[in-house]
């Protein structure tokens, strides 16, 4: 990670009864949030298919003397989270004020919360983004590729409005049963299960998990952008959730 969006080049797949109002709406999304990451569309292909598909192939630079990896975490370091966690929970079972939430959420670029790990590079150990794993996942891939172990404060995560409430109420997304599977031999918890599925909910467009020394954290974390959720210890790798 750490690198900078050059250009964007559209894969695109519709039916032809599609409007054609509605390819132009995804076509020119996609072009002014390429233009917000500081890239350029670049082209693309469209091919007819039954169901629609749209993606991006996107190019980028980056100094390899500043790459952001996942390795690196220190003992002592903290962990800080730049977007809210629930994205999935509130979009499968969330009020419609809380799905409108979570999109505006989704739609938000890392690009600011990207530059300014850069504005404090040395002081960044290591980093990831959260997505398809959860929390609890791709803090596991940092945990045991840095060789550090990762404590979670329950209480401190931030959340999308209603998140918790639906994880307490007993509902569980389809790729929480995967993501626990997938921690299950690194996980220890002493927090209530509603904490632990929200930290193994599936994120869409999630935000970046970053370790950092005491110091940094407190400059980020006393933005709107970052918030404190753990830190990391010299024990056997692995993600404890208090």
């Amino acid at each position: 990670m750490g690198g900078r969006v050059v250009l964007a080049v559209n894969i695109a797949a519709f039916p032809e009864e599609l409007p054609r109002d509605v390819i132009a709406s995804i076509f020119a999304a996609a072009s002014e949030t390429v233009r917000d990451a500081g890239g350029t569309i670049a082209g693309g292909h469209t091919i007819r298919n039954p169901e629609p598909i749209f993606g991006l192939a996107v190019q980028g630079v980056v100094d390899p003397r500043h790459i952001f990896r996942k390795s690196g975490a220190l003992p002592g370091d903290i962990a800080i989270l730049s977007k809210p966690l629930g994205t999935g929970l509130v979009t499968a079972a969330g009020t419609a004020e809380q799905k409108k939430s979570a999109i505006a959420g989704m739609r938000t670029l890392n690009r600011v919360a990207a530059e300014q790990l850069r504005e404090h590079q040395d002081s960044v150990h290591a980093v990831t983004d959260v997505t398809g794993y959860g929390l609890a996942g791709h803090g596991w891939e940092m945990s045991d590729r840095s060789g550090a172990r990762l404590i979670i404060d329950s209480s401190s995560l931030p959340l999308y409005e209603g998140a918790h409430e639906i994880a307490a109420s007993g509902h569980r997304t389809g790729g929480d049963p995967r993501n626990r599977a997938y921690v299950a031999d690194r996980l220890t918890t002493s927090a209530d299960d509603s904490y632990v599925a929200i930290c193994m909910d599936p994120q869409t467009s999630g935000g970046l998990l970053a370790a950092v020394t005491p110091e940094v954290a407190k400059t980020l974390c006393s933005t709107d952008q970052w918030t404190q959720i753990g830190h990391f210890t010299g024990e056997t790798p692995g993600i404890e959730i208090r």
